[in-house]
């Protein structure tokens, strides 16, 4: 018979067995974790497409400018209608750019083998630039289909055969509900994915998908392509009538053709947030689908906590809804006659075979043709470059030509040439004809008053002006004597007609003097006309001066 101390010690300790009970308690209570990887080039709308995913308000700077990071990370609580319990929690990453340098940082914060079965990839696409859809389009999924492939690990391997089973059990079930109220249409939503009675996936679905990654393919800023104003400037695809309706529809029917081979989904948004309310239902939808069962194993009943009731949209192009599992090869060619759509995904498989980029009949090549050349404003060529002269090169080239000529005035070449300003055509202004106002003749007499008292100047100036105006009176008063003078002498002169002499005599003269020259000669004809009348001639019946 066993001790009591035998037996109590070959059972394990009571505190392993309180763990193990509230690790498998916390376990069926986890809140489910998922994350949406959000790829596109930057200023095409990632940051509003996170917002609304997250339902978080805009965490730009002051400024308005959204801080660049070189990954992206935001995350939130998704509760229910009641707000009440917390359904999951929702992960967002961003890549800024399709730069390498970005890139290579996701899988280090997203390893592939722990995430790859909770992991949503939205592609975002900007109409402004549709010219670079295909292209975008093939970079992103180069770039998905290499992060799945991850290490090459078994591990991973296995979760890539388990993801693709259970995408396309999710298209194989997928069924277009009646009308947007009706929760029971989808099966999807209420039943479990282990039925055998389904139909193949059709033409071109789902061939591309290496691991079964649920992709949303999302074209941002689609209001601005029924606009009315004129946006070729902006980028847009334009044209008239037909000629631009046809072209949308082909961009259209290309990005489905591309989306139905990774079973991907489409949706064309603007700002409004009832369109971007559709595309978080959507992803959160897609996010929690049923998981894949194996043959044989117990059918566990599955419930999406987030039905999708919105129909498919094809015709509103600012709200294009395309769930996957709705589109077909068929569909597509309904849009618009004439496409082809088996020989655009033979041409997109083309574009992506190792070695072969953008070669001819590829996908790149008939979408430059299908979109034309219009891939928006051209960027203005930059100047050439101005390679400037080092200062001592530029220095001793002017040494070496000033010493030739030391005596040389540098002032010189900014003063005109005479002969040039003589010279001048008709409407030229030059200086006055006159001579009396000539600045040559000015600077001389300023340069013959240089050195000499300019007191004694103006003083001999003026003595020179009596000596005339003694010499105009005496003309006109002769000296007066004892005898009469004849009655038939010439009237005497005015004093107006002395004045316009003197007028004559001082048009001469230069500028500077000339008030002083006025001065002298409204004097002079005063004294000259009271000596005249003092002693007047005698008219011809004056007898008062004649001898008896």
């Amino acid at each position: 018979m066993a001790s009591p101390t035998s037996s109590r010690s070959n059972s394990p300790p009571p505190q392993d067995l309180w763990s193990s009970i509230l690790d498998s308690v916390s376990s069926s209570r986890a809140i489910p974790s998922k994350n949406v990887i959000i790829l596109g080039e930057p200023q095409s709308g990632k940051s509003t497409l996170a917002q609304h995913l997250l339902q978080k308000k805009d965490n730009s700077d002051t400024n308005g400018k959204d801080a660049d990071f070189a990954l992206g990370y935001d995350w939130a609580d998704v509760r229910d209608e009641g707000d009440e319990d917390t359904l999951a929690r929702l992960s967002v990453y961003t890549v800024p750019s399709s730069a390498p340098a970005h890139l290579s940082l996701l899988p280090h914060f997203l390893p592939p083998k722990a995430s790859i079965t909770n992991t949503l990839v939205m592609i975002v696409l900007d109409w402004t630039k549709p010219w670079s859809f295909v292209d975008q389009l093939e970079t992103w999924m180069e770039w998905v289909n290499t992060w799945v492939k991850g290490d090459g690990a078994r591990d991973l391997e296995v979760a890539r055969e388990e993801g693709r089973e259970r995408l396309q059990a999710h298209l194989q079930h997928y069924t277009e509900p009646a009308n947007p109220g009706d929760a029971a249409a989808a099966p999807v939503a209420t039943s479990s994915l282990t039925s055998t009675l389904l139909l193949p996936l059709g033409p071109g679905t789902m061939t591309s998908n290496l691991a079964g990654l649920p992709i949303v393919v999302v074209c941002t800023k689609a209001d601005q392509i029924d606009g009315t104003e004129d946006t070729v400037g902006l980028g847009m695809v334009k044209g008239k009538g037909g000629e631009w309706e046809e072209r949308t529809d082909g961009i259209m029917q290309v990005l489905r053709t591309i989306s139905l081979k990774y079973g991907a989904a489409l949706f064309y948004t603007t700002t409004q947030p009832a369109i971007l309310s559709v595309l978080r239902s959507y992803v959160l939808h897609f996010l929690f689908m049923a998981p894949f069962v194996q043959p044989g194993e117990t059918a566990v009943p599955h419930k999406n906590p987030f039905p999708f009731n919105a129909r498919p949209n094809t015709l509103d192009r600012d709200r294009i809804v395309i769930p996957a599992g709705w589109d077909s090869w068929g569909k597509i060619g309904v849009l618009r006659d004439g496409f082809d759509a088996q020989r655009w995904g033979e041409a997109w498989d083309k574009d992506l075979e190792e070695g072969v980029v953008g070669g001819g009949g590829g996908a790149r090549e008939m979408y430059r043709v299908l979109v034309g050349g219009d891939e928006g404003p051209k960027r203005p060529p930059l100047p050439a470059l101005v390679t400037t002269e080092p200062d001592q090169n530029f220095l001793s080239k002017h040494y070496e030509a000033l010493q030739k000529d030391p005596n040389r005035d540098p002032r010189a070449q900014f003063r005109p040439d005479p002969a040039t300003t003589q010279t001048a055509g008709a409407g030229v202004v030059g200086p006055m004809g006159s001579s009396s106002f000539s600045l040559p003749s000015v600077e001389k007499a300023m340069m013959d008053m240089d050195g000499d008292d300019v007191s004694a100047k103006l003083a001999r100036m003026a003595g020179a002006s009596r000596s005339r105006a003694q010499i105009a009176s005496a003309l006109t008063n002769p000296p007066s004597s004892g005898m009469s003078q004849p009655s038939t002498m010439s009237p005497p002169l005015r004093s107006g007609t002395t004045g316009g002499s003197q007028q004559n005599e001082h048009q001469v003269l230069q500028n500077f003097f000339q008030s002083l020259l006025n001065t002298r000669r409204d004097s002079t004809p005063a004294g000259g006309a009271t000596g005249a009348n003092a002693n007047p001639a005698p008219g011809p019946g004056d007898t008062s001066g004649s001898s008896t």
